[in-house]
């Protein structure tokens, strides 16, 4: 059964979320870029608010792929308490390898790392396994560039079914995301990602996701996830 993620920027947007009984929060600061991170004592603090009544996660910043500060970011990002570490990789498989090569010791101590890879860069999810061998809990797609173009104006639900799959034949857990809609949701479904994410759904002006969340727009993307997969079971 696929669950739904919902991205916060800030302690104020948790509360808001909580009620609602999402399966994953997700911390990060969208001003900041695509994985933009929120201050590590934020996290740490959202973490210990939270308490175990959801699973949570947290984007690293958007760091280039060689850059020697990934290691060390995520392990003081896994210190807060986060349930996964979010970390972007590239597109180009060479680059990929060196960078998950270099993390996988973290996983070897136990750390739960979601790699994210981008649908607008027309990835080669052929690779997938890669992610798998460095020892990575699971893999999201997402988008980079975030405009009202979302997920499925750069990838189709035949293509998205691939990756999904590819995923789980590596055992790594699945998630979608990228602008997505409450209208994505019936369409997505079908696909059994792990997890759908959400963030300009989610706010008052939505396709902004730097806008604060609303309460009532919450409520319809958690009741439009529940009935469809109510639909999707039957």
């Amino acid at each position: 059964m696929s669950c739904w993620l919902a991205s916060v920027r800030n302690l104020e947007e948790i509360s808001c979320l909580l009620a609602e009984g999402p399966d994953i929060i997700d911390f990060k600061e969208p001003k900041e870029g695509v994985l933009g991170a929120l201050p590590l004592e934020t996290v740490r603090e959202a973490v210990a608010l939270i308490g175990r009544r959801c699973q949570t996660s947290a984007a690293i910043g958007d760091f280039p792929v060689d850059s020697p500060q990934i290691y060390q970011r995520v392990l003081e990002m896994a210190a807060t308490g986060v349930d996964y570490v979010k970390i972007g990789l590239p597109s180009n498989i060479q680059q990929a390898a060196a960078c998950l090569l270099s993390l996988r010791p973290l996983a070897d101590q136990g750390v739960s790392m979601v790699g994210v890879i981008f649908a607008d860069k027309r990835p080669d999810f052929s690779w997938t396994y890669l992610i798998g061998q460095a020892g990575f809990k699971g893999i999201m797609l997402d988008t980079a560039i975030k405009d009202d173009f979302g997920l499925l104006s750069h990838l189709s639900l035949s293509e998205l079914n691939n990756f999904v799959k590819l995923a789980r034949s590596v055992r790594l857990i699945s998630g979608l995301a990228g602008s997505l809609s409450i209208q994505d949701i019936p369409k997505l479904l079908p696909l059994r990602a792990d997890y759908l994410g959400f963030r300009s759904a989610l706010c008052v002006a939505a396709r902004n996701r730097c806008s604060r969340l609303d309460p009532k727009a919450v409520l319809l993307i958690k009741q439009a996830m529940r009935e469809n997969l109510r639909i999707f079971e039957i």
